[in-house]
């Protein structure tokens, strides 16, 4: 999946999601001319593999710890790759891009807001999943370039529809362009009775299914 070297405690490693994105963006048309922004970059997996791929890479986290691991990371594979410090699409304001990517936080919570720091904001997306898919959602079209693409990869727990709906509403063409089955990893597992109540599991559920969409700007 990746080389990377660093993913120090409060980092999200790559897993499946991550590898799921990666394979996405090697469908792309990308070069040597494509800019691309990477927001929620994590260790920067993503955002190091499109700098592989020739583009030039903005990669942007609200974590700290996670600037700092990206930019280590782009360092051990020789690439170049900017990293900036801010909240999502706000540490970019008024600059597009021809690819957008993501892997946000997206695991339902009983919480009705995700935490503020500390490991878990990493994947606590709100009591519906959906905080940081419907921000992605909403300033996708200033973004996006003409023609500019978005991916963008969650479980299905937090609502494919919804999502296909948000850039739909917003006038992107949005469809799943991949899909991969997974056991539940810690976090769905310990929440299994919490999700089973609010109808978002079965009860012998063990798996779930991960999703990139993607979604085109006319």
């Amino acid at each position: 999946m990746s080389t990377l070297l660093l993913t120090p405690p409060g980092v999200y490693a790559p897993q499946g999601d991550t590898e799921l994105l990666m394979r996405a963006l090697r469908r792309e048309d990308i070069d040597s001319s494509t800019d691309v922004l990477d927001l929620g970059t994590g260790s920067g997996a993503v955002a190091v593999q499109a700098a592989r791929l020739g583009a030039r890479v903005t990669a942007v986290d609200i974590s700290w710890l996670c600037v700092f691991t990206a930019r280590v990371n782009a360092l051990l594979a020789r690439r170049r790759v900017r990293v900036r410090h801010g909240d999502l699409a706000m540490a970019v304001t008024g600059r597009t891009y021809d690819l957008v990517i993501s892997n946000p936080p997206y695991v339902p919570s009983p919480a009705d807001r995700p935490p503020r720091g500390g490991r878990a904001r990493a994947w606590e997306g709100g009591r519906d999943g959906r905080v940081f898919v419907d921000r992605l959602c909403a300033a996708a079209p200033a973004m996006l370039r003409p023609g500019g693409t978005l991916l963008v990869v969650h479980s299905d727990l937090c609502g494919t529809d919804a999502t296909l709906r948000g850039f739909e509403e917003r006038g992107l063409r949005a469809s799943v362009v991949d899909r991969a089955e997974v056991p539940y990893g810690p976090v769905l597992r310990a929440r299994r009775p919490w999700l089973v109540r609010q109808g978002l599991i079965g009860e012998d559920d063990s798996r779930e299914e991960l999703v990139v969409v993607r979604a085109k700007r006319p």
